[in-house]
C-alpha cells in the first residue's frame, strides 16, 4: 500500500531537516530566535547603531560640534542630509555621534542595575528567612517610588554628567532586576542539582553563581535587553528636563531639549533626535520579545 503524504507531514519533515543537530537549552533557544523574522529585524538594526557607535568618525560627514554660522538653520538638502541647527551644526553627524552616548548610557546604567540588584536578589533567594525579608522589604521600599522620580532626584543630588547620569539611573533600576533574578532563582532553588550541589559540599557562592544563577538566566536575559531600551529612554528624558547630560555633547535628549525652542518653524531639528529615539526603543523591544518568545519553554515547536 502506498504511503500516504499530506502538505503538513512535508512541512513537519521539513522543519526537523532544519533543526539544529545538537540539543540542549540554549541550541533550541537560537534556533527559534532565527526563525522569529521580527526580532532579527531588531537585532539587525540594534547591530547597524552598534556599529555607528564604535565608529562615528566614519559614518558622520562632519564633527560632533563643528559650527558654521553661514548655514545656521539649513533645512535638509544634499549637503545637510538632516539639516543643521542653530549653531549650523549638522544634525546627521549630531545623531551619529549621540548613538555612541545614548547606547553607552543604556548598556552601562543596566550592567550596574543588574550587576547590584541581581547579587541582591541571588543572595535573598539562597539564604531566604530574616535576610530575604529585609532585602526583600528594602526593595520593596525603593519600588514604589516611580523609576524616573528616583532617578530625578539621584541626577539632581549628584550634578550634571555622563557618569552621574549612568549612576542616577542605574539605582533607580536596582530593585526591578532584584525582585526577577531572586523570583528567577527561587524556581531553580528547589531543583535536584542544587540538593546535590549542598550534598557535595559546594560552597554557598559555588551554589549560587555556579548552579543557581546559569539556570535562572532566560528571564533576566529578557529583562536586561528591555532594560537597555528603558534606560536610554530614562536618559533622553533626564536630559531633556536639564539634569542628565549638558550641551554641547552631542546626545538625543539633549538634542531634543535645544530644538524645542524651533519646533513651529524648524521641524525637522526635533524630529529626527525623536526618531533616533523611536527606532532604537523599537528595536530593542522587538529583541527582548523575541528572546522571551524563544526561552519560553512553552512556546517550545
Amino acid at each position: 500500500m502506498p504511503k500516504i503524504t499530506t502538505p503538513a507531514m512535508k512541512k513537519a519533515k521539513k522543519m526537523a531537516a532544519k533543526r539544529p543537530l545538537k540539543t540542549g537549552f540554549w541550541h533550541e533557544s537560537w534556533y527559534r530566535l532565527r526563525r522569529n523574522k521580527i526580532a532579527i529585524v531588531g537585532m539587525v538594526i540594534l547591530i547597524i547603531l552598534i556599529i555607528l557607535a564604535l565608529f562615528p568618525e566614519t559614518f558622520a560627514p562632519y564633527g560632533e560640534d563643528e559650527q558654521n554660522y553661514s548655514v545656521s538653520l539649513t533645512f535638509p538638502n544634499k549637503d545637510y542630509p538632516l539639516g543643521t541647527d542653530n549653531y549650523g551644526r549638522d544634525i546627521l553627524s549630531r545623531l551619529i555621534y549621540g548613538t555612541q552616548v545614548s547606547l553607552k548610557i543604556g548598556f552601562l546604567s543596566m550592567s550596574i542595575s543588574l550587576m547590584i540588584g541581581g547579587f541582591l536578589g541571588l543572595f535573598a533567594a539562597y539564604y531566604g528567612d530574616r535576610i530575604e525579608d529585609l532585602i526583600m522589604r528594602i526593595m520593596d521600599i525603593l519600588y514604589s517610588l516611580p523609576s524616573f522620580l528616583m532617578a530625578i532626584a539621584i541626577a539632581a543630588a549628584l550634578g550634571t554628567g555622563e557618569f552621574n547620569l549612568i549612576l542616577a539611573i542605574a539605582i533607580s533600576y536596582v530593585p526591578q532586576y532584584s525582585r526577577i533574578v531572586r523570583a528567577s532563582a527561587l524556581t531553580v532553588k528547589s531543583q535536584e542539582f542544587m540538593e546535590a550541589a549542598y550534598a557535595i559540599g559546594a560552597s554557598p557562592l559555588r551554589q549560587m553563581f555556579k548552579h543557581m544563577l546559569p539556570n535562572a538566566l532566560a528571564p533576566i536575559i529578557v529583562k536586561a535587553t528591555l532594560g537597555v531600551a528603558q534606560a536610554i529612554l530614562a536618559a533622553a528624558a533626564l536630559s531633556f528636563v536639564g539634569v542628565g547630560i549638558r550641551p554641547p555633547t552631542a546626545e538625543w535628549g539633549v538634542m531634543l531639549s535645544a530644538g524645542r525652542s524651533y519646533i513651529r518653524t524648524h521641524w525637522y531639528i526635533v524630529t529626527f533626535p525623536g526618531l533616533m529615539i523611536m527606532i532604537t526603543i523599537f528595536a530593542l523591544n522587538l529583541l527582548g520579545d523575541g528572546f522571551r518568545d524563544a526561552m519560553d519553554p512553552k512556546l517550545k515547536r
